[in-house]
C-alpha cells in the first residue's frame, strides 16, 4: 500500500496551494521541498523584488514632488534600510509559507531533494517513498545564455541580486523582459547607474505602442536603454562587447534573461515522465502524458507544448486545476486566454488577451479603442497622465487589453473578468466608474466605440423627431 495519498516536490506557490488543499480534505500528503520553503517566489522573486521598487517608489515620488508645489531635497538612501525592508517583507509573510504551518495542516514535510526511483516512488535523503499520486511543481530559475566568457565573470541572478551589501556603481543588466526592467528602475531610483542590453526590444512580449510609453518613462529617468543589441562576448570588469563592436562596463552583471525549469536531479526517466528543456510535458489538465499517476504544476510545467508560463499566479491557476482534477475528478484544463501579467514599473504595464498584433493574426473585424491618461481627470490632478488603455476587440467583444500606468495592474483585472466571461463591449461602456478614478479611461475607451454611431446624423434625425412628441 502506498505510504502517502499524494507527493508534492517543490514548496513554491503551486506546491504549497496543493498540499494545503489535499491535507485539509483528509489526504496522506508528503511535501518535500530542497531549498526555502515558499520559493522563489518568497525568497528571490515577486516579494524582494517588489520591496525593492517600493523603496525606489518612494525616492521617485520624493524627486517628483515638485510638480505638485512640494520641494524636497534630494533623498537620502540608506542602503542598510532598505535591504532590511526587503528582507523584513520576506520575514512577514514567511510564516504562511512555513514548514510548521502545513506540518500543522496534517502533512508530512520533509527537507531534501526528491528524485524518482519509479513511477510511483520517490527517494528523499536516503527515505523511500511511495505515493498514489505525485505533484511535481519544483519551478524554474533564471536561464543563463551561452554567450562567450559569461562563465568566467562573475554575474548576479535574481537568486543573488537582493543580497548585495551596497548599492551597485554601475549596474548591467542582460535581458529587457519584467525582471530586468524592473530592477533597472528599481536601482536606478535608489541612486544607481543603469545600463540595459536587451537583443531585441524591451518588453517584447507586450503591445509596441505600451512598450513605447514604457521606454519614454524610464529613458527621462536616467536608465540607458540598448535594444537591437546582440551581445557576442563577456568581459571581466564585468563589461559586455556587443556584436557591432560596442563595450559597455560597469560594476555588476545582472542576468536577466529569462527563466528555465528545474528539471535536473528530479530522475524523471526513472519516473516515466516526458520532458523537454521547455518543462514536464502534460495534458491541459497538467497531468504527465507519459504517468498518469504525475501531474506538474508552475514554472515546470508545458502543457501540450504552449511552454511554461513563469507566473506566481498561473502556479495558484495550476494548483486550482490539479485539486478539481485530481480530488474531484472534475474535467478541469488550462485557459490561457484571459492569464494577466504585469510589468511593476512606475508607470506599470499589464497586459491580458490578445495585443493588437496578435489577434490581427488569427481574427477578422479586428479593433482597436484607445484612452489616454492625458484626458482623464484623476490623471491630471495628479500631473501623472502618461499612458494610456488600449482595448483590442473582435465581434463585439474585447479579446485583448492594455494598459500604461500607475497600478495598472490593479485596474487589469476588470478587463481579466470581461475576456473570462465574453463580456459584450457594450456592457462595459455602460459601466458606472467612480468619478474621479484612472479606471473611467477603460470605460471612455469602451464608450468610444459607440461615440460615432450616437452622434450620427441618423440619429440626430430621429432626436428631431422625437422632440415632437408631447
Amino acid at each position: 500500500m502506498p505510504e502517502f495519498d499524494l507527493a508534492v516536490i517543490g514548496a513554491g506557490a503551486a506546491g504549497l496551494s496543493v498540499t494545503a488543499a489535499a491535507s485539509q480534505l483528509g489526504l496522506r500528503v508528503v511535501l518535500i521541498e530542497r531549498g526555502r520553503m515558499g520559493g522563489d517566489c518568497l525568497n528571490t522573486g515577486c516579494v524582494p523584488s517588489k520591496a525593492l521598487l517600493a523603496a525606489a517608489h518612494a525616492a521617485m515620488a520624493a524627486r517628483r514632488a515638485g510638480r505638485l508645489g512640494v520641494r524636497l531635497g534630494e533623498p537620502v538612501i540608506d542602503w542598510d534600510a532598505v535591504r532590511a525592508h526587503v528582507h523584513g517583507a520576506i520575514a512577514a509573510l514567511a510564516p504562511m509559507d512555513s514548514a510548521e504551518r502545513f506540518r500543522g495542516l496534517g502533512a508530512t514535510v520533509l527537507a531534501g531533494e526528491a528524485r524518482f526511483t519509479g513511477p510511483d516512488t520517490l527517494y528523499v535523503e536516503g527515505r523511500r517513498i511511495v505515493a498514489r499520486r505525485i505533484v511535481i511543481a519544483a519551478g524554474g530559475r533564471a536561464a543563463v545564455p551561452p554567450i562567450p566568457g559569461l562563465d568566467r565573470v562573475p554575474f548576479l541572478t535574481n537568486a543573488t541580486l537582493f543580497d548585495l551589501p551596497a548599492p551597485p556603481a554601475h549596474l548591467l543588466i542582460l535581458g529587457g523582459g519584467a525582471i530586468g526592467l524592473e530592477m533597472a528602475q528599481a536601482h536606478a531610483g535608489l541612486g544607481c547607474r543603469v545600463s540595459l542590453v536587451e537583443a531585441g526590444r524591451i518588453a517584447g512580449r507586450e503591445d509596441p505602442e505600451l512598450a513605447e510609453g514604457l521606454r519614454t518613462v524610464l529613458t527621462a529617468q536616467g536608465i540607458d536603454l540598448i535594444e537591437g543589441g546582440a551581445v557576442a562576448e563577456v568581459q571581466p570588469g564585468p563589461a559586455l562587447v556587443l556584436a557591432d563592436g560596442r563595450r559597455i562596463a560597469g560594476s555588476h552583471l545582472l542576468v536577466a534573461a529569462g527563466r528555465v525549469p528545474n528539471l535536473e536531479g528530479l530522475g524523471l526517466e526513472a519516473g516515466g515522465v516526458r520532458a523537454s528543456p521547455s518543462g514536464i510535458a502534460t495534458d491541459r489538465g497538467l497531468r504527465s502524458l507519459t504517468n498518469r499517476q504525475v501531474f506538474a504544476a508552475g514554472d515546470i510545467a508545458d502543457p501540450e507544448g504552449i511552454g511554461p508560463r513563469a507566473f506566481t499566479h498561473v502556479g495558484l491557476y495550476h494548483a486550482g486545476i490539479i485539486i478539481r482534477r485530481m480530488l474531484f475528478r472534475l474535467p478541469a484544463r488550462i485557459d490561457y486566454a484571459a492569464l494577466p501579467r504585469v510589468i511593476y514599473t512606475d508607470p506599470e504595464l499589464a497586459q491580458v488577451g490578445e495585443t493588437e498584433a496578435e489577434a490581427r493574426r488569427t481574427r477578422r473585424g479586428v479593433g482597436v479603442l484607445a484612452w489616454p491618461f492625458a484626458e482623464n481627470d484623476r490623471a491630471v490632478t495628479e500631473a501623472e497622465t502618461e499612458g494610456l488603455v488600449k482595448l483590442v476587440t473582435a465581434g463585439g467583444r474585447v479579446v485583448g487589453a492594455g494598459i500604461l500606468a500607475p497600478h495598472a495592474g490593479e485596474m487589469i483585472g476588470q478587463w481579466t473578468l470581461a475576456i473570462a466571461q465574453r463580456s459584450r463591449l457594450s456592457a462595459l461602456a455602460g459601466l458606472i466608474a467612480p468619478y474621479p478614478t484612472r479606471s473611467e479611461a477603460g470605460k471612455r475607451a469602451a464608450s468610444s466605440q459607440f461615440a460615432a454611431q450616437l452622434f450620427a446624423p441618423r440619429t440626430r434625425r430621429l432626436v428631431r423627431l422625437l422632440k415632437l412628441l408631447p
